[in-house]
């Protein structure tokens, strides 16, 4: 009633947010003890005085509350006052919350359509109410478990315990056991609620891990394919070159071709894996598990390989002279086609490909000599010095430098991290004034920045 009337009132209540309370014309209410000598009224006869104009006045628009209908009076003519009243109330479609502790009106509300029970808990052990409030289920009057804790003789609350009826003590005990089920199932609901919660708090971060590492994943592809084109840029640059030389020397450009053919088997190789990251990933098909001696894809690397040896979700797969483990689900079965070709097929294997595709950095320089061809592979774009003692360092970078120079490379890099600084010092001491080496400079953001020293060298 109080909430009713607050709600009306623009006031703010008491209640979790998206509650809802229906809007009232009129709140009735019989509470306390109305009892008078100056007006000879007894407490059962304020009680009916109020009740009679409540019935007068209440309709479905109205909401009662009646406290301890029909009490003051005998217990069995109080009780069936109290289920007429009710009855009354009920024809008329009128809100009406009724406190008691009759049992009569008990199993009348159990009994009867439109009625419900609803109790509020009572701790027996700090004799407070919890104001929990429990719908469905009947309070218990604890009349005698509260005499008990409030220092009544033994003796006296087992008189009155015997003076009950048994099966009333029965009821009373079952409805008890009920009550405390109730609280444990409630108790078990709310620590579901809170795992379910739990569980939807992992599978939120769950995913954005795992959207991270795909980001991750994409952005080791992007710097593959960037070095990868650039690979390509100076293998490019290397054949104009070749072809110039091979110009002057009035050779024959059959060579060139075939260099041109190398440099388009290494363009494909690069853009294998762009393709691959473009394409959605498919499941290997399902025949059965996976046997040694089948060929299969590597997904993270698309290379092809046979399978070696099987343990449990892993596989050991032969790539070419390498030999990689790898988990099952990171490797695709080939399709038929693919596992069985026609020995009339000109597609070459990876494996039956150049050595150019196994090393990223090799570069070749064709010399005219007695109408023969020298190709030389070169050391690679960079060295990698960290770790390197300086004395080991410099011996290291010259041969570089001179391997370099003979293989026409226009620049190379040299890794020597950034540390104290005592290393790069020492490399660009040895770079400056260097007979291969045209001028230097300090690497870009996406090469290493200051960790990296890039150096032009003298066409040779």
């Amino acid at each position: 009633g109080l909430l009713a009337l607050m709600a009306q009132s623009g006031l703010h209540i008491p209640a979790q947010s998206g509650s809802e309370l229906p809007c009232f014309q009129a709140v009735y209410a019989d509470i306390g003890d109305e009892q008078s000598i100056e007006q000879s009224l007894s407490t059962f006869s304020g009680h009916i005085t109020n009740i009679v104009h409540i019935l007068k006045k209440a309709d479905r628009r109205a909401l009662v509350i009646l406290d301890e209908l029909g009490a003051g009076t005998d217990p069995q003519e109080g009780s069936a006052l109290a289920r007429a009243i009710l009855s009354h109330l009920l024809e008329r479609g009128v809100t009406t919350f009724v406190a008691t502790h009759y049992p009569e009106l008990k199993t009348f509300a159990h009994s009867t359509p439109g009625v419900v029970n609803a109790s509020l808990e009572f701790d027996l052990q700090t004799l407070r109410p919890t104001y929990h409030l429990t719908i469905g289920l009947p309070g218990r009057s604890n009349a005698l478990a509260i005499a008990q804790r409030l220092g009544l003789p033994e003796a006296v609350v087992a008189a009155a315990r015997s003076e009950i009826n048994p099966d009333d003590l029965r009821a009373d005990k079952l409805l008890g056991d009920i009550h405390r089920q109730r609280k444990i199932a409630f108790k078990e609901s709310e620590k579901a609620e809170k795992a379910r919660t739990e569980a939807r708090r992992l599978e939120r971060e769950l995913s954005a891990r795992l959207e991270k590492i795909e980001e991750e994943r994409q952005s080791v592809l992007e710097q593959a394919r960037a070095e990868g084109e650039l690979e390509v840029e100076i293998v490019k640059a290397q054949l104009e070159t070749l072809k110039d030389e091979l110009k002057k020397a009035r050779q024959p450009l059959e060579a060139v071709k075939a260099i041109e053919e190398q440099v388009e088997l290494v363009e494909e190789k690069i853009q294998e894996p762009v393709k691959s990251r473009k394409s959605k990933v498919t499941r290997r098909p399902s025949r059965g598990p996976l046997k040694v001696g089948e060929r299969v894809r590597l997904m993270n690397l698309n290379a092809v390989g046979v399978i070696a040896a099987l343990s449990g979700d892993e596989a050991e797969v032969q790539a070419g002279a390498l030999k990689i483990r790898v988990r099952l689900e990171g490797i695709q079965r080939l399709d038929f086609d693919e596992q069985v070709q026609s020995p009339k097929s000109k597609v070459q294997s990876p494996e039956s490909r150049p050595s150019i595709l196994r090393q990223p950095f090799d570069k070749f320089r064709v010399t005219a000599q007695d109408n023969a061809f020298d190709l030389r592979p070169s050391p690679g774009l960079e060295l990698d010095l960290r770790g390197q003692k300086a004395e080991d360092a410099l011996s290291m970078l010259e041969d570089y430098l001179d391997r370099a120079f003979l293989a026409g490379m226009p620049f190379v890099r040299i890794i020597h991290g950034k540390g104290t600084g005592k290393l790069r010092q020492e490399v660009r001491a040895a770079l400056k004034g260097h007979p291969h080496v045209k001028s230097f400079e300090e690497g870009g953001e996406n090469e290493g920045g200051a960790g990296v020293t890039v150096a032009i060298l003298v066409a040779g």
